[in-house]
Protein backbone atom coordinates (compact mmCIF):
# COMPACT_ATOMS: atom_id res chain seq x y z
CA UNK A 1 0.00 0.00 0.00
CA UNK A 2 1.39 3.37 -1.04
CA UNK A 3 0.42 6.57 0.77
CA UNK A 4 0.96 10.00 -0.82
CA UNK A 5 0.41 13.28 1.00
CA UNK A 6 -1.52 15.39 -1.52
CA UNK A 7 -1.73 18.36 0.85
CA UNK A 8 -0.39 19.07 4.34
CA UNK A 9 -1.59 22.62 4.95
CA UNK A 10 -4.30 24.10 7.09
CA UNK A 11 -7.52 25.69 5.84
CA UNK A 12 -5.77 28.68 4.24
CA UNK A 13 -2.91 26.66 2.81
CA UNK A 14 0.68 27.89 2.78
CA UNK A 15 1.55 30.45 1.54
CA UNK A 16 -1.37 32.43 2.93
CA UNK A 17 -2.79 35.07 0.60
CA UNK A 18 -1.11 38.48 1.19
CA UNK A 19 1.18 37.16 3.96
CA UNK A 20 4.76 38.52 3.86
CA UNK A 21 6.18 36.18 6.57
CA UNK A 22 9.35 34.18 5.88
CA UNK A 23 7.42 30.90 5.82
CA UNK A 24 4.98 32.09 3.17
CA UNK A 25 7.89 33.55 1.16
CA UNK A 26 10.10 30.46 1.60
CA UNK A 27 11.75 29.05 -1.54
CA UNK A 28 11.70 25.55 0.03
CA UNK A 29 8.94 23.57 -1.75
CA UNK A 30 8.24 21.73 1.52
CA UNK A 31 6.88 25.02 2.91
CA UNK A 32 4.32 25.25 0.11
CA UNK A 33 1.29 23.34 1.40
CA UNK A 34 -2.02 22.63 -0.30
CA UNK A 35 -5.09 21.84 1.80
CA UNK A 36 -4.89 18.55 3.69
CA UNK A 37 -5.58 15.31 1.81
CA UNK A 38 -3.97 11.91 1.38
CA UNK A 39 -4.03 9.37 -1.47
CA UNK A 40 -3.94 5.64 -0.74
CA UNK A 41 -3.30 3.19 -3.55
CA UNK A 42 -2.80 -0.53 -3.92
CA UNK A 43 -2.46 -2.63 -7.06
CA UNK A 44 -6.25 -2.64 -7.42
CA UNK A 45 -7.63 0.29 -5.42
CA UNK A 46 -7.21 4.07 -5.36
CA UNK A 47 -8.90 6.30 -2.76
CA UNK A 48 -8.42 9.76 -1.30
CA UNK A 49 -9.28 10.96 2.18
CA UNK A 50 -10.92 14.40 1.85
CA UNK A 51 -11.36 16.50 -1.27
CA UNK A 52 -10.81 20.14 -0.42
CA UNK A 53 -10.46 23.31 -2.53
CA UNK A 54 -7.21 22.03 -4.08
CA UNK A 55 -8.65 18.67 -5.17
CA UNK A 56 -8.43 19.39 -8.92
CA UNK A 57 -4.87 20.67 -8.65
CA UNK A 58 -3.86 17.66 -6.55
CA UNK A 59 -5.36 15.15 -8.98
CA UNK A 60 -3.50 16.79 -11.87
CA UNK A 61 -0.23 17.25 -9.95
CA UNK A 62 -0.01 13.57 -9.01
CA UNK A 63 -1.53 12.15 -12.18
CA UNK A 64 -4.40 10.35 -10.44
CA UNK A 65 -6.33 8.95 -13.39
CA UNK A 66 -8.14 6.24 -11.46
CA UNK A 67 -10.10 7.02 -8.29
CA UNK A 68 -12.43 4.47 -6.75
CA UNK A 69 -13.71 6.46 -3.77
CA UNK A 70 -13.49 9.57 -1.64
CA UNK A 71 -13.67 9.20 2.14
CA UNK A 72 -14.51 12.29 4.19
CA UNK A 73 -13.30 13.00 7.71
CA UNK A 74 -15.81 15.80 8.31
CA UNK A 75 -17.77 18.59 6.66
CA UNK A 76 -15.57 21.67 6.92
CA UNK A 77 -15.09 23.51 3.65
CA UNK A 78 -11.35 22.89 3.39
CA UNK A 79 -12.15 19.16 3.29
CA UNK A 80 -15.19 19.02 0.98
CA UNK A 81 -14.89 21.97 -1.43
CA UNK A 82 -13.54 19.96 -4.36
CA UNK A 83 -16.35 17.46 -4.78
CA UNK A 84 -17.69 18.96 -8.01
CA UNK A 85 -14.52 17.94 -9.84
CA UNK A 86 -15.40 14.25 -9.64
CA UNK A 87 -17.21 14.92 -12.93
CA UNK A 88 -13.98 14.13 -14.78
CA UNK A 89 -13.83 10.70 -13.15
CA UNK A 90 -17.50 10.10 -13.95
CA UNK A 91 -16.70 10.74 -17.60
CA UNK A 92 -13.45 8.82 -18.00
CA UNK A 93 -14.25 5.93 -15.64
CA UNK A 94 -17.87 5.81 -16.85
CA UNK A 95 -19.33 5.36 -13.38
CA UNK A 96 -20.51 7.34 -10.35
CA UNK A 97 -17.99 8.21 -7.65
CA UNK A 98 -18.38 6.30 -4.38
CA UNK A 99 -18.37 8.75 -1.46
CA UNK A 100 -18.11 7.55 2.14
CA UNK A 101 -19.27 9.96 4.86
CA UNK A 102 -21.22 10.16 8.10
CA UNK A 103 -24.84 11.32 8.00
CA UNK A 104 -23.72 14.69 9.41
CA UNK A 105 -21.19 15.17 6.63
CA UNK A 106 -23.74 14.03 4.05
CA UNK A 107 -26.08 16.78 5.24
CA UNK A 108 -23.37 19.34 4.54
CA UNK A 109 -22.66 17.84 1.12
CA UNK A 110 -26.34 17.99 0.22
CA UNK A 111 -26.49 21.60 1.38
CA UNK A 112 -23.30 22.73 -0.37
CA UNK A 113 -23.99 20.74 -3.54
CA UNK A 114 -27.77 20.85 -3.72
CA UNK A 115 -27.63 20.79 -7.51
CA UNK A 116 -25.99 17.34 -7.40
CA UNK A 117 -28.62 15.72 -5.24
CA UNK A 118 -31.71 17.62 -6.41
CA UNK A 119 -30.96 17.32 -10.13
CA UNK A 120 -29.13 14.00 -10.31
CA UNK A 121 -30.07 13.41 -13.95
CA UNK A 122 -29.23 16.90 -15.25
CA UNK A 123 -26.50 16.64 -17.91
CA UNK A 124 -23.04 17.31 -16.50
CA UNK A 125 -23.98 17.11 -12.82
CA UNK A 126 -21.53 15.00 -10.79
CA UNK A 127 -22.70 11.42 -10.32
CA UNK A 128 -22.22 10.20 -6.77
CA UNK A 129 -23.06 7.09 -4.76
CA UNK A 130 -23.29 8.02 -1.08
CA UNK A 131 -22.31 5.43 1.52
CA UNK A 132 -23.04 6.03 5.19
CA UNK A 133 -20.28 5.34 7.68
CA UNK A 134 -20.19 5.66 11.46
CA UNK A 135 -17.46 5.89 14.07
CA UNK A 136 -18.33 2.45 15.38
CA UNK A 137 -18.12 0.15 12.38
CA UNK A 138 -15.29 -0.72 9.97
CA UNK A 139 -16.18 -0.62 6.28
CA UNK A 140 -14.76 -1.97 3.05
CA UNK A 141 -13.63 -0.29 -0.14
CA UNK A 142 -12.73 -3.21 -2.38
CA UNK A 143 -10.02 -5.10 -0.46
CA UNK A 144 -9.29 -2.27 1.99
CA UNK A 145 -10.75 -2.58 5.49
CA UNK A 146 -11.07 0.91 6.97
CA UNK A 147 -11.58 1.40 10.70
CA UNK A 148 -13.02 4.80 11.69
CA UNK A 149 -11.65 6.54 14.79
CA UNK A 150 -13.92 8.95 16.65
CA UNK A 151 -12.22 12.27 17.37
CA UNK A 152 -13.19 15.68 18.70
CA UNK A 153 -12.53 18.86 16.71
CA UNK A 154 -13.50 21.22 19.55
CA UNK A 155 -17.18 20.20 20.03
CA UNK A 156 -17.53 18.59 16.61
CA UNK A 157 -17.18 14.85 16.17
CA UNK A 158 -14.92 14.00 13.23
CA UNK A 159 -13.33 10.81 11.98
CA UNK A 160 -9.81 9.54 11.64
CA UNK A 161 -9.11 6.26 9.87
CA UNK A 162 -6.89 3.22 10.24
CA UNK A 163 -6.07 1.13 7.19
CA UNK A 164 -3.76 -1.77 7.94
CA UNK A 165 -0.82 -0.38 9.89
CA UNK A 166 -1.48 3.21 8.75
CA UNK A 167 -3.49 5.63 10.94
CA UNK A 168 -4.59 9.04 9.69
CA UNK A 169 -5.84 11.77 12.05
CA UNK A 170 -6.42 15.37 11.05
CA UNK A 171 -8.48 18.27 12.44
CA UNK A 172 -8.64 17.04 16.01
CA UNK A 173 -7.78 18.31 19.46
CA UNK A 174 -8.87 15.25 21.44
CA UNK A 175 -8.73 11.49 21.01
CA UNK A 176 -11.19 9.81 23.40
CA UNK A 177 -9.49 7.20 25.56
CA UNK A 178 -11.69 4.39 24.26
CA UNK A 179 -10.53 5.10 20.69
CA UNK A 180 -6.82 4.70 21.44
CA UNK A 181 -6.97 0.92 21.12
CA UNK A 182 -7.73 1.40 17.42
CA UNK A 183 -4.43 3.25 16.98
CA UNK A 184 -1.95 1.19 19.00
CA UNK A 185 0.31 -0.96 16.87
CA UNK A 186 0.33 1.42 13.91
CA UNK A 187 3.56 1.50 11.96
CA UNK A 188 2.70 4.94 10.58
CA UNK A 189 0.71 7.54 12.52
CA UNK A 190 -0.33 10.83 10.93
CA UNK A 191 -1.43 13.59 13.32
CA UNK A 192 -2.43 17.20 12.83
CA UNK A 193 -0.04 19.72 14.37
CA UNK A 194 -1.32 23.17 13.53
CA UNK A 195 1.11 25.50 15.31
CA UNK A 196 2.97 25.99 18.59
CA UNK A 197 0.37 28.17 20.33
CA UNK A 198 -2.73 26.63 21.92
CA UNK A 199 -5.70 26.31 19.57
CA UNK A 200 -9.36 25.68 20.31
CA UNK A 201 -9.80 22.80 17.85
CA UNK A 202 -6.40 21.50 16.73
CA UNK A 203 -3.46 19.81 18.39
CA UNK A 204 -0.40 21.97 18.84
CA UNK A 205 2.98 20.57 17.87
CA UNK A 206 3.80 19.79 21.51
CA UNK A 207 0.45 18.06 22.05
CA UNK A 208 0.90 15.98 18.91
CA UNK A 209 4.41 14.98 20.00
CA UNK A 210 3.09 13.87 23.41
CA UNK A 211 0.39 11.75 21.77
CA UNK A 212 2.91 10.14 19.45
CA UNK A 213 5.17 9.32 22.41
CA UNK A 214 2.25 7.68 24.23
CA UNK A 215 1.13 5.63 21.22
CA UNK A 216 4.69 4.84 20.10
CA UNK A 217 4.13 3.98 16.44
CA UNK A 218 6.97 3.05 14.12
CA UNK A 219 7.02 6.60 12.74
CA UNK A 220 4.86 9.71 13.11
CA UNK A 221 4.20 12.38 10.48
CA UNK A 222 2.57 15.70 11.31
CA UNK A 223 0.12 17.35 8.92
CA UNK A 224 -2.48 20.17 8.71
CA UNK A 225 0.35 22.63 9.30
CA UNK A 226 -0.06 26.40 9.31
CA UNK A 227 2.51 29.04 8.43
CA UNK A 228 2.64 29.83 12.16
CA UNK A 229 4.50 26.60 12.91
CA UNK A 230 7.73 27.68 11.23
CA UNK A 231 10.04 26.68 8.41
CA UNK A 232 9.99 22.99 7.57
CA UNK A 233 13.76 22.61 7.71
CA UNK A 234 14.05 24.25 11.13
CA UNK A 235 11.07 22.50 12.78
CA UNK A 236 12.19 19.11 11.45
CA UNK A 237 15.48 19.46 13.34
CA UNK A 238 13.61 19.95 16.64
CA UNK A 239 11.55 16.78 16.44
CA UNK A 240 12.24 13.61 18.43
CA UNK A 241 13.54 10.52 16.59
CA UNK A 242 10.99 8.83 14.29
CA UNK A 243 8.85 12.01 14.14
CA UNK A 244 8.70 14.20 11.04
CA UNK A 245 6.80 17.00 9.38
CA UNK A 246 4.93 15.68 6.38
CA UNK A 247 5.08 17.70 3.18
CA UNK A 248 3.16 17.71 -0.09
CA UNK A 249 4.31 14.84 -2.27
CA UNK A 250 5.82 12.76 0.52
CA UNK A 251 5.18 9.05 -0.03
CA UNK A 252 5.17 6.14 2.42
CA UNK A 253 5.10 2.44 1.68
CA UNK A 254 3.05 0.37 4.09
Amino acid sequence: MKITFLGTGTSQGVPVICCPCNICQSPDPRDNRLRTSVWIETETTSIVIDAGPDFRQQMLRYGIRKLDAIVFTHSHKDHIAGLDDVRAYNYFMEQPMDVFATLETQQALKREYAYIFENAHYPGVPQINLHTITAHEPFLIKELTITPIRLLHYQMEVLGFRIGDFTYITDANEIPTEELDKIYGSNYLVLNALRREKHISHFTLAEAIDIAKAIHPGATYFTHISHQLGLHEEVEKELPPSMHLAYDGLTLQS
